[in-house]
């Protein structure tokens, strides 16, 4: 028996556009549904945590709270949770800003290098498995059919934000 998933709520009846969508929605929730177990696996960790640690990786000097909490799209909460428990493990630290004594900047210690290293050197690998599925040349097809997606998404927002906001009743 087949797992239910995001894509059985389809019926051939819908629209291609939906159901496309919903393929979409299972393929990305199941990559990210082995992703998070082999984490947790493997090193102990969370998606979440690796996310922060990935953003910290990109940034050498550090990113402020307020600026994680921005890219990684949850709350400020969340963020000072994850950090709290980096910095108990030794993995990052948090340096008051010469600007603002009240805000910080959060960066890798070497140990949070070395850790991260290895979670993404990992981490490319099941990805690759995961996507083993494809050829080379039908990666490159999807992703630049992606990137047309992704363009008009952009363009539908944009015209989205442009427009004058409907009042509630």
């Amino acid at each position: 028996m087949e797992e239910l998933d995001l894509e059985s709520r389809a019926s051939a009846d819908d629209h291609q556009a939906l159901r496309l969508w919903l393929r979409l929605l299972t393929c990305t929730n199941r990559i990210e549904g082995v992703i998070r177990n082999r984490l947790r696996q493997e090193f102990a960790t969370t998606l979440p945590r690796f996310d922060l640690l990935a953003q910290l990786e990109r940034n050498p000097d550090g990113l402020a709270m307020r600026e994680l909490s921005k890219r990684l799209m949850v709350t400020g909460g969340n963020i000072t949770g994850i950090t709290d428990q980096l910095e108990l493990e030794g993995l990052v630290v948090r340096e008051a800003r010469p600007s603002d004594r009240r805000s910080f900047t959060v960066k890798l210690t070497l140990a949070g290098k070395q850790q991260f290293k290895r979670m993404a050197s990992t981490h490319e690998q099941w990805v690759i498995e995961l996507l083993a599925g494809w050829s080379a040349e039908e990666k490159s097809q999807v992703h630049g059919l992606l990137a047309g997606l992704k363009s008009h998404l952009t363009n539908l927002a944009a015209v989205d934000a442009a427009a004058p906001k409907e009042k509630s009743q």
